[in-house]
């Protein structure tokens, strides 16, 4: 009985948030190794449909980078990065659309499997729009992101429907180019005006200590996430989550949140209580 009334007690708890959000707009980006853990991948499909059922406008931006990278070594081609950025000829660039719109069917099949309203949604297809990256070398086929057609987007989203994007966007000439997942989650937090940006990753969230969980800041603000830049606190693979989530504060969206996707029920928690799970960013 005292597990049941502990069930109940989340229940309300959780009430207020639920008025709170009701028909606004959370982005999403799902992406890296936990995108291809079965079990983790469903926990947060889950989350992601009771998320829908209350009222929430869901957009899940979804990567592919270690299936790309498998696929290519499995053909005989090495890889390349540039800064973390994936150079993009076109043999490569064929292999990430097939890769990528794989994944968008899987994720769209998956949500239907657990009764939610679903839709997917190439960025190449007149939603992302995009010109050739300028960098040290030539990357190829990558964009950065000049327009995000929103219209498109809120159409699906005012019907009910999860919408599911890839991270593709069109250049000139209707071009497709390969896109950072987490540019395109950013940039299309802004066009919409969100109420939350959130990424899904396998990381408690920032922590001061990397290796104890019991350093993590439950909340930072943009002057606090610059500091500890400075410091080293936030280093490495850290630093593009926590610079993504700052790009999507300075478009807007009052809070942004990085979460560890293994720990059961994290979206739920971080979006349904008062104490959250993971690191939120805010302005200030």
């Amino acid at each position: 009985m005292e597990t049941i009334i502990k069930k109940a007690g989340v229940l309300v708890e959780a009430i207020p948030y639920i008025q709170q959000f009701r028909k606004k707009v959370f982005v999403i980006k799902y992406g890296g190794s936990i995108l291809h853990d079965d079990v983790i991948r469903r926990r947060v499909l889950e989350d992601i449909v009771f998320l829908s059922y209350v009222g929430i406008r869901i957009i899940l931006i979804h990567g592919g980078g270690p299936h790309i990278s498998s696929r290519l070594k499995a053909i005989g081609v090495e890889p390349q990065f540039h800064k973390g950025i994936r150079v993009t000829d076109e043999q490569t660039l064929q292999i990430v659309i097939e890769e990528l719109d794989d994944i968008n069917r899987q994720i769209v099949d998956e949500i239907r499997s657990l009764k939610g309203d679903v839709t997917g949604l190439r960025g190449q297809e007149n939603i992302v729009y995009v010109e050739k990256k300028n960098a040290e070398r030539d990357l190829g086929f990558v964009g950065t992101i000049t327009n995000i057609e929103r219209r498109i987007i809120e159409t699906h989203l005012h019907q009910g429907y999860i919408t599911v994007i890839s991270p593709l966007g069109v250049g000139a000439a209707q071009q497709t180019h390969n896109v950072n997942a987490d540019e395109v989650a950013s940039a299309i937090a802004a066009s919409l005006c969100a109420e939350k940006f959130v990424l899904l990753t396998n990381v408690p969230g920032v922590m001061l200590d990397p290796k104890d969980p019991a350093t993590l800041c439950s909340t930072l603000t943009r002057s606090d996430v610059d500091r500890l830049k400075k410091e080293g606190v936030i280093s490495g693979g850290m630093i593009p989550k926590v610079d993504s989530c700052v790009e999507a504060l300075l478009g807007g969206i009052p809070k942004a949140h990085i979460i560890d996707a293994r720990l059961d029920r994290a979206l739920l928690l971080e979006i349904f209580t008062d104490t959250g799970v993971g690191t939120q960013i805010i302005q200030g």
